[in-house]
């Protein structure tokens, strides 16, 4: 995802994987200016744990936009205790129209273990097709990779990585360094 603010910035793909009562969630650690790898070891996927109930994120775009997004989730969440889609619709809802979020530029993948969904500053809440969801610089390829890696063999995690490592052998803004959080079995 390049940010209009400072041009050339990419980073990120984050991927959730859903199968057989487990969901991962799996991000890369390169962030990258034009031709020049800034870091290689960024953290983009989160637990958090509101009311004592693990939920994942991973994030796509601005770092402190993302936190900032991360920050009123958590909110929501313990607002709504158990009830993860009415809190990402209503961080939807608060990111497309309040006037300060409504420039905040990240993309945002939630699970709890049981759904997963793409949240939007353009007001979406998608939960994904086929059990598979991906965002950032390299999503696609990764998405590509786990959607056809699920009509095989393996386990969520199995799947997720070699997605990963799939999308990062073709994007040259995505990295092999992976931070990766299960929930579930």
């Amino acid at each position: 995802m390049a940010d209009d603010k400072f041009p050339g910035w990419h980073g990120t793909t984050i991927l959730a994987v859903r199968r057989n009562g487990q969901v991962v969630v799996a991000g890369d650690g390169q962030v990258s200016v034009g031709p020049t790898v800034m870091k290689g070891t960024a953290r983009k996927v989160r637990r958090l744990s509101p009311g004592g109930r693990d939920v994942v994120v991973g994030f796509a775009g601005s770092t402190a936009d993302a936190f900032t997004l991360l920050e009123r989730l958590e909110k929501k969440l313990e607002a709504a205790p158990g009830q993860m889609a009415r809190a990402c619709v209503e961080l939807a809802k608060d990111w497309r129209t309040d006037k300060y979020l409504r420039n905040l530029e990240a993309m945002l993948i939630v699970t709890d273990g049981v759904d997963i969904f793409v949240v939007t500053g353009a007001g979406d809440v998608l939960e994904p097709e086929h059990d598979v969801a991906a965002i950032g610089s390299g999503g696609n390829f990764a998405l590509a990779a786990a959607r056809g890696l699920m009509e095989g063999e393996g386990d969520a995690e199995t799947i997720a990585r070699k997605a990963m490592k799939i999308a990062a052998d073709i994007c040259v803004y995505t990295n092999g360094n992976l931070t990766v959080e299960i929930l579930g079995r």
